[in-house]
């Protein structure tokens, strides 16, 4: 050929290579994020056969991350990680030491500079974001409080790992390591240096909230306007890209800062979902990448020549992180069913340990080995991940059964898990049973308000409880597929259940307590997927609303009036 060809080769390996072993993995119903760490490995320096281009295949991660890191942007919301607030910020700051803690110290033992402790440590620490959206989906809790609570917890791990990697360079020179020349102002003016560098990045998250959160809507909106998808795509790209490239260029900030505030103000606008949905091909494509050239990065051999260290790795990862999280939950308060999902949703590590790993090499703070030791963590843990989560049912169960300190630690001195005394009584017969209190919920309760039908909500989400009393609206805080909750809710006496979750895991449970308890109850309930609503009607668990189908009867219903069709086919025929 008379030009060169690497790029396509690569890309054209990686691709190929990552469906297939992509595949595979998922027959096995492992994610499918595995199968493209392997084929990275497979084209890697390490192995023998074909070896990919790894200069290039650092330059295609680079474009990864910055769409990977816009997605979470887009998916950031504000208002959702406030409604979670006093569990996801403090749960995963004391998460994110205690995971450190316990890393640093392993490092400590196996003789490690403290530098190279501390990015071993912060590395495994923080877990996926991707594969722990993807997790949640695929279960369908995604939306849920359990899910909300996670997903929040996640988004704070995102936030202080991009600090990280802003803040990291500029004090490598201070943890001892790093080479003089990763501090601008040398080795005797690391504060100087760490405080340009907090002065670049506040100038630059000043600049995307005050102009960002105005410009960008507005150019989304004018592009929108011509009608060219291809056009609308490529704003979207061009923004994320353009973003995070003159972030790390006018900022020297990282590309994945920069990507996730573009993200982040790409949300503000009414075409943020279609603004997802369109680039979401092209990040899913670029994130493989990613995910190959990291694999690329692995030494396999340290699988042999230290699987005592690995096993460290992986023992901190899934049960030491697991363990703090589920205890973190259960101390403020949440079911066992909350601090089991939270622990699975932590019990991996991902694409931001990989980008710390590198980084942390490249400042010669972590040697090989440690960037070898965390691939092999985040490969055996992503590998069982879902494992982990198909235990939380039996777990619960088994806990619940025999142990009786984690029934107390759920629920004993819970205060919000009773109904207050000075609940009127009258209130309490033939009163409808809300179970879950989210956007759905919030419009049933509205209108039982204004009709003056009394009602009882049962919810997770320990703060909305809060704020519900606080308005003195019964509710009590717990998982309505614990008898205990129902019964506080006074399910005995009640006309209706209504179940406005959207987490439809334990509808069945839910459902059959419910009517031992009360077999004459009348029970409402839905769901967004169409095959849960015919499996429900075909069980008779209750009145099933479908969300799509719904909606459509509403939008025709609501033609048909205004329209006044009635036989003659004529808009304002007699009516």
């Amino acid at each position: 050929m008379p030009h060169e060809i690497n790029l396509i080769t690569t890309i054209a390996a990686a691709l190929g290579l990552a469906m297939v072993l992509g595949y595979v993995v998922a027959r096995w119903k492992m994610p499918p994020l595995v199968g493209y760490l392997v084929a990275g490995i497979v084209i890697g320096p390490a192995t023998p056969g074909f070896v990919a281009d790894v200069g290039l295949a650092s330059q295609l991660a680079e474009i990864g991350v910055m769409l990977l890191m816009f997605g979470v942007g887009l998916h950031f919301s504000l208002g959702d990680l406030m409604a979670v607030r006093r569990i996801a910020v403090p749960g995963a700051i004391v998460q994110i030491a205690a995971a450190t803690a316990l890393g640093v110290a392993t490092a400590f033992f196996w003789g490690w500079d403290f530098g190279a402790a501390l990015v071993f440590g912060l590395a495994l620490s923080v877990a996926s974001t991707v594969v722990l959206l993807r997790a949640l989906d695929d279960r369908g809790v995604l939306d849920s409080i359990n899910g909300r609570i996670a997903v929040g917890w996640l988004v704070v791990e995102d936030l202080v790992m991009v600090m990280v990697l802003v803040l990291l360079p500029a004090i490598a020179g201070l943890l001892g390591s790093g080479p003089a020349a990763a501090v601008p102002g040398g080795e005797g003016d690391v504060w100087t240096a760490l405080g340009i560098t907090l002065a670049k990045v506040a100038a630059f998250v000043a600049l995307m909230l005050v102009v960002g959160r105005r410009v960008f809507p507005r150019l989304l909106w004018l592009v929108a306007r011509t009608g060219s998808r291809e056009l609308f795509t490529l704003c979207v790209v061009a923004v994320a890209v353009g973003v995070a490239y003159g972030a790390a260029a006018l900022f020297g900030v990282s590309f994945a800062l920069g990507a996730f505030f573009s993200g982040m103000m790409m949300r503000e606008s009414e075409f943020s979902h279609r603004a997802a949905e369109e680039s979401l091909p092209l990040r899913d494509a670029f994130s493989v990448l990613f995910f190959v050239s990291v694999g690329m990065l692995f030494e396999p051999q340290v699988l042999v020549e230290a699987p005592l260290k690995v096993l460290a790795v992986v023992a901190i990862v899934m049960l030491g992180k697991t363990v703090a999280a589920v205890a973190l939950v259960l101390a403020f308060r949440y079911p066992l069913n909350t601090a089991l999902t939270v622990g699975a949703s932590l019990a991996q590590i991902g694409e931001f340990s990989f980008i710390l790993a590198g980084l942390g090499v490249a400042l010669g703070l972590l040697p090989i080995e440690g960037q070898s030791l965390i691939l092999a963590g985040a490969l055996i843990s992503i590998a069982l991940n879902s494992l982990v989560f198909a235990a939380i049912a039996p777990t619960q169960k088994w806990l619940r059964a025999r142990s009786a300190l984690a029934r107390n630690l759920e629920r004993s001195t819970d205060p919000l898990a009773e109904l207050p005394a000075t609940v009127d009584q009258s209130l309490l017969t033939g009163q409808v049973v809300l179970v879950g209190y989210g956007r759905v919920g919030r419009r049933i309760a509205s209108v039982l308000d204004a009709k003056g039908i009394p009602y009882v909500v049962a919810e997770q989400n320990r703060e909305l409880v809060e704020q519900l009393r606080a308005r003195n609206v019964p509710a009590v805080s717990g998982d309505a597929s614990d008898p205990a909750v129902l019964i506080q809710a006074h399910i005995a006496r009640a006309g209706m259940l209504v179940i406005a979750t959207a987490d439809t895991f334990d509808v069945r449970k839910m459902v059959g307590i419910a009517r031992k308890l009360n077999p004459k109850v009348e029970v409402v309930l839905r769901t967004h997927d169409e095959d849960d609503a015919r499996l429900f009607e075909q069980d008779a668990l209750g009145k099933v609303f479908f969300g799509e189908h719904e909606l459509a009867l509403g939008i025709t219903r609501h033609i048909v009036e205004r329209m006044g069709v009635h036989g003659s086919g004529r808009p304002g025929a007699a009516r």
